[in-house]
């Protein structure tokens, strides 16, 4: 995990945001040991006990969520989500700036409007129960709340850094 990269010098909210991310990894990572440990189950009870486990398709359907949104969430504050970055990168510094800030600003409208909405979702669903393991229906949309959240939560750690980085650069060129 990255933990072991937190510099002194990383601000009190940036070593919480790369707490939050090895929180969000280690999740992860277990589910995509479950995951492939109820399939080999799945495997096994079909093939050699010829009586397959009704409930692996529904709870790898919940792994799978907290994967895709959870590996989402790490993949935003890691800068190594989908982006393109060819216009970014050949433009001058003040347009690539530009359009980091546009970047980062439309990414947290993203994450709140999608932790808002989801828990909307949560809530909606909650009454309802996912066949053959007996939970509400809303637990589906749980990782799509907290993926939305930690963008949020991302997101403000990225535009300080924007902000920060632009005044100590500044301080530095009036040196």
């Amino acid at each position: 995990m990255s933990s072991d990269n937190i510099s002194p010098s990383k601000s009190l909210y940036d070593k919480l945001m790369d707490k939050l991310c090895d929180l969000c990894t280690l999740v992860t990572g277990v589910s995509l040991v479950t995951l492939t440990v109820i399939f080999g189950w799945l495997v096994y009870g079909r093939y050699v006990l010829n009586s397959t486990p009704t409930w692996v398709e529904q709870v790898s359907l919940l792994l799978i969520m907290s994967i895709g949104f959870l590996g989402a969430a790490v993949g935003v504050h890691q800068h190594t989500h989908l982006g393109v970055l060819f216009f970014r990168d050949v433009s001058p510094t003040p347009i690539r700036r530009l359009f980091e800030l546009v970047s980062y600003s439309t990414m947290l409208v993203f994450g709140a409007l999608m932790a808002v909405n989801s828990y909307d979702l949560v809530l909606f669903k909650w009454g309802n129960e996912i066949p053959l393991i007996g939970i509400p229906e809303g637990v589906r949309a749980i990782p799509i709340t907290i993926c939305g959240g930690l963008i949020f939560l991302f997101s403000i750690g990225h535009l300080i850094h924007f902000f920060t980085d632009a005044k100590s650069a500044s301080s530095t060129l009036e040196k």
